[in-house]
């Protein structure tokens, strides 16, 4: 085993601190807010989190999965959180079953402190890995984020229960950990079905790992198998509904068309006069193939004739709205937002200090279980909808690179100090 891997009774007690403060903040944020938490009306659902609430009556009162459709089947969005739900609210009724689905996201929080811990420690050691763990333990959107009803906490835990599957896999070589890949990817799929792709980083890892090709077709074809098996039911259950298939949602021209508003605002003035047939008070309606058309539209005009505005919106503004802007839209006292926004700021200034520093003293190929992550999903959300709820499950993957900027810069200042001890020892004091 590698050095670095080896923790001590010393770094178990203190991680087990450190999870059990995670699950008493989760559970007393959660029951002493409750449905302060809720984004929507119950009664009236008018936001995500209360029409996944819905959707999952709809399928415990024995009808069909829908969502933006009334009580007819639609493919608007994947089953899992739904499914999930349904689970909760099933035995417990509505809002015993709402605090309970909170209750669960306490326990993934806990969770993802030790995957954390795990991750961080094989790319690094385990004194940046406990350091990386003390930040997410302060980091208050995660508390937001156990009480919400959406699904970025349960994603961000398959997730990296699928990035630990992946490191282990690339290193053991063992044909059930690939099992084990294509189960968390399907997984993964039937809450945000773009995570489907993410195992095609393991390129990386199996050229450090210097793979044969007939190892990298053979392992492959375990992943691609177990995950077409599991997502037959979907495409199944697709294909008898609507009479055709559906690889994933009929949705996803949606957020690709939202994905064109710079700050939400309409596209430019010139833009209608081009083109006569989009009306500014729909422009933004629909779905599917015509609203990838019109998001089409808008950004060949918009890369026409306002080339920087555009350029800058795909690159700088969507790394903003998707890592600067805070995910904390129900602030938790005392933290009000203005002050979220600033921690936000600087915790992602001090992961970029780390990341520049660690890709110039470290080894790339051990950076690249984080960077791939940081780079897939960022890549990923770029044409689409870019904001802190989308960005926040990859945050967690970069809250290494902030601990191993503070640790070594305390060890500059502790070199530093110990050099001024020795050089003062014999010489001029101030009196």
């Amino acid at each position: 085993m590698d050095q670095r891997e080896e923790t001590t009774s010393r770094d178990r007690i203190w991680l087990t601190v450190i999870m059990a403060f995670v699950l008493a903040m989760s559970v007393f944020v959660v029951l002493a807010h409750n449905n302060y938490f809720l984004l929507g009306d119950l009664s009236n659902p008018n936001n995500d989190d209360v029409k996944y609430v819905k959707s999952a009556e709809l399928i415990l009162e024995g009808g069909p999965l829908a969502y933006n459709s009334g009580t007819e089947p639609s493919a608007f969005i994947m089953p899992g959180m739904p499914l999930l739900l349904a689970a909760f609210i099933g035995p417990f009724g509505e809002q015993g079953g709402i605090t309970a689905f909170r209750l669960f996201q306490c326990l993934e929080q806990v969770a993802c402190i030790y995957l954390l811990f795990l991750i961080a420690r094989r790319v690094f050691d385990r004194r940046i890995a406990m350091v990386a763990c003390v930040i997410a333990a302060l980091y208050p959107t995660d508390y937001f984020s156990s009480g919400v009803i959406l699904t970025e906490s349960t994603f961000r835990l398959l997730l990296m229960m699928l990035v630990w599957a992946m490191m282990v896999a690339a290193e053991n070589r063992r044909w059930t950990w690939y099992v084990g890949i294509g189960v968390l990817t399907a997984a993964l799929a039937y809450f945000k079905p773009q995570a489907s792709l993410f195992p095609a980083v393991m390129l990386f890892f199996w050229l450090r790992e210097r793979y044969s090709l007939r190892e990298i077709v053979k392992f492959t074809a375990i992943i691609l198998g177990t995950y077409v098996i599991l997502l037959c039911p979907w495409w199944i259950r697709n294909v008898v509904t609507f009479g055709k298939f559906i690889l994933f949602t009929d949705s996803a021209g949606s957020p690709f068309l939202l994905g064109t508003r710079i700050n939400y605002n309409l596209p430019p003035a010139g833009f209608f006069d081009a083109y006569p047939q989009y009306d500014p008070k729909t422009i933004f309606e629909g779905h599917s193939s015509d609203a990838i058309a019109k998001g089409m539209d808008i950004i060949r005009y918009g890369f026409s004739h306002h080339f920087w505005t555009y350029l800058n919106w795909y690159t700088i503004g969507k790394l903003q709205g998707l890592y600067v802007e805070s995910y904390y839209w129900r602030p938790i006292w005392p933290l009000q937002r203005p002050l979220m926004d600033i921690l936000q700021k600087v915790l992602m200034s001090v992961t970029l200090i780390g990341l520049v520093w660690a890709m110039l003293r470290e080894k790339f190929g051990r950076l690249l279980p984080l960077l791939m992550t940081f780079v897939y999903f960022t890549l990923l959300y770029i044409p689409f909808v870019a904001f802190g709820r989308y960005g926040y499950p990859t945050i967690v993957f970069m809250l290494p690179f902030a601990a191993y900027a503070l640790c070594r810069l305390w060890d500059l200042i502790a070199v530093r100090r110990t050099s001024l001890r020795r050089s003062g020892s014999g010489g001029y004091t101030f009196r």
